[in-house]
């Protein structure tokens, strides 16, 4: 019979659960030798040190310590990390790639759930609900009530910002809908938005002609606050902006004004600084829908991380590639 490859959980205890439910873990158990009981949430414990030293994939997720010259010299045999979670930024080192070693994500399964409250808001923000729900619970009754002109979702123009996993996935969930999705990226060519099926706009032009824009760009020194005051200013006057990507991206004091005004509204599931100070204006602002990262993965959305991850010990323990691995190249521009 073949030996299964030892294992090591490398994450904070309390999201072993919720990642590996009963069936999930079975599946996992059943491709490597893994103790759940045995989690790493630092690399100093006589105990852990013991497993490390046997370890050939570790299974890292939330909480994890960077994998850094130190793990590495006590885990000589390890030759893959499956990574329960989306950015692996935090965590890898450039001796993992010296080593040859195997680093895989979650971050497509992860892109599901941030896709979809992507798709539940641009649907919400074309047809006012945000708006109007303020409006419902200042004047009991409203005046709303019939045809309100200006609103709607047929023919929109919805514009994406980065083809990132997510940004991809919002693209093929708008498919469906009466809506004119539109991308911009630096890194993508005509020809493969041709294939995405979107017009491809620099980024001006998109925030000028889009009624709603999201935003699913990584945190590079590129992107940082790459929607300011001036970008801002280009977005026609009622259009919302959609950002589940990073905070950094976009000038808070900015779109407080633009909010404040009444021009534009926001919907923020990322802030910079993250959570908001106290006394941040965007808790009260009407124009502004600020959720707690809550878009991502989260409750039972979390054993798809961990599925994911059973999926590609599978695969290795057949040996084959992972489906997921991390593309060095392209890293530092990832989220």
């Amino acid at each position: 019979m073949h030996q299964r490859a030892q294992a090591l959980f490398a994450m904070t205890a309390e999201n072993v659960p919720l990642l590996f439910p009963p069936e999930v873990l079975a599946r996992l158990r059943g491709a490597v030798d893994i103790d759940p009981a045995l989690v790493a949430r630092d690399f100093t414990g006589a105990r852990v040190r013991d497993a490390l030293a046997r370890t050939e994939i570790l299974v890292t997720g939330w909480g994890c310590p960077p994998l850094d010259g130190t793990v590495l010299a006590a885990a000589p045999r390890l030759r893959a990390v499956l990574h329960a979670a989306g950015s692996v930024k935090s965590l890898v080192t450039p001796g993992l790639r010296e080593r040859g070693i195997s680093v895989s994500t979650a971050a497509a399964a992860n892109a599901v759930p941030v896709a979809e409250y992507t798709l539940a808001m641009i649907l919400l923000a074309g047809k006012d609900v945000l708006a109007a729900r303020e409006r419902l619970r200042t004047a009991r009754p409203s005046s709303g009530w019939g045809v309100v002109p200006g609103i709607g979702n047929h023919g929109r123009r919805v514009g994406v910002i980065g083809a990132s996993r997510i940004g991809r996935r919002v693209l093929d969930l708008l498919r469906p809908f009466d809506l004119r999705p539109a991308l911009t990226d630096p890194y993508v060519g005509e020809e493969e938005a041709a294939a995405l099926g979107v017009p491809l706009l620099p980024l001006d032009e998109l925030l000028r002609t889009s009624a709603v824009v999201t935003v699913h760009a990584p945190a590079t020194p590129e992107t940082h606050r790459m929607l300011g005051r001036r970008e801002l200013a280009l977005m026609p006057d009622g259009a919302v902006l959609i950002n589940t990507a990073r905070g950094a991206l976009v000038d808070h004091d900015a779109l407080v004004a633009h909010v404040r005004s009444g021009r534009l509204t926001a919907v923020l599931d990322v802030t910079d600084p993250e959570p908001l100070p106290a006394d941040s204006p965007l808790y009260d602002l009407p124009g502004a829908f600020v959720t707690p990262h809550l878009a991502g993965s989260q409750g039972n959305e979390l054993a798809r991380l961990g599925l994911a991850v059973a999926e590609e010990a599978e695969r290795l323990a057949a040996g084959e590639k992972p489906a997921y691995a991390v593309d060095w190249a392209t890293l530092e521009r990832e989220a």
